[in-house]
């Protein structure tokens, strides 16, 4: 159960993300009602549902979680960056929502938190703390809008997650051995996020501490791309965002794809 309820105490008027945060005990998606607001002209304001029905992951999934334990929340921005930046602001996103857990964890676990490429929070063995999905619109060469949504898994137990999931998903409850405050938790997130954005206006590039956190560097994995599956010893993240494997064949760098499988078995190849 959750600690606290009383949502508003994450906000902040004086803060340009996060100034207010609208609750709903079930919404849709949180990235829907975000994107309302922005259209309205509501730059900033975090929405957050205990219950999403109709939730949305990367490529297409759906996001599921039980009511009441997990945070979940959006935030809508008119961005001051290029087009070419989207992958920044989302690697900018992943660590403000890293470090808002680390917050929020006892000291001796807070370093094993990494980030697993592209912008999945997850702890020292591989297993997902937490996810993002960023959705932009694009003005020419611009970022014009963008909504940043991400899903914690917070008060959780593995032991009542679903089968399918529960071997590669963890929670701060089962990291910490404890409930953990979200409301405490937004707001650390809603504090960070407003500070990597300025940072990441100003011109503060945050890939040098994107490639520090990196949980999959050294590995061998596999990523699915489209139709093929490249597999190689993983050497780090580029300059443009994309992930540089050590293959058979040589260094291939990947901009867009997923990792299917990290381990041993995941040996140095191209595949078809």
């Amino acid at each position: 159960m959750a600690i606290a309820t009383d949502w508003s105490n994450a906000g902040d008027a004086g803060r340009r993300l996060g100034r207010t945060v609208e609750f709903h005990a079930s919404i849709g998606s949180t990235n829907d009602r975000a994107w309302e607001r922005l259209r309205q002209g509501d730059e900033g304001s975090a929405v957050v549902a205990d219950l999403q029905t109709a939730g949305r992951g990367r490529h297409g999934r759906t996001w599921s979680s039980p009511a009441g334990v997990n945070l979940m929340v959006s935030v809508g921005i008119r961005p001051d960056l290029d087009a070419t930046d989207a992958w920044l602001l989302g690697a900018a996103t992943a660590l403000a929502v890293r470090d808002a857990c680390r917050s929020v964890l006892p000291p001796m676990m807070r370093d094993g938190l990494g980030l697993k490429w592209p912008n999945d929070v997850v702890d020292e063995s591989g297993r997902k703390l937490a996810g993002l999905l960023l959705e932009t619109a694009i003005t020419g060469d611009r970022i014009s809008e963008a909504v940043l949504g991400v899903g914690v898994n917070v008060n959780w137990p593995r032991t009542e997650m679903p089968s399918e999931i529960a071997g590669r998903a963890t929670s701060l409850m089962d990291l910490g051995g404890g409930a953990v405050d979200r409301v405490a938790l937004l707001r650390s997130y809603l504090i960070g996020l407003a500070g990597e954005v300025a940072g990441l206006e100003a011109g503060i590039s945050p890939l040098e501490r994107y490639r520090a956190a990196s949980w999959l560097n050294g590995r061998d994995a596999r990523i699915s791309v489209g139709e093929r599956v490249v597999a190689g010893r993983v050497r780090g993240v580029a300059g443009d965002g994309s992930l540089e494997l050590e293959t058979n064949g040589g260094v291939v760098s990947i901009a867009y794809g997923e990792v299917v499988q990290v381990g041993v078995e995941a040996v140095p190849m191209l595949l078809a």
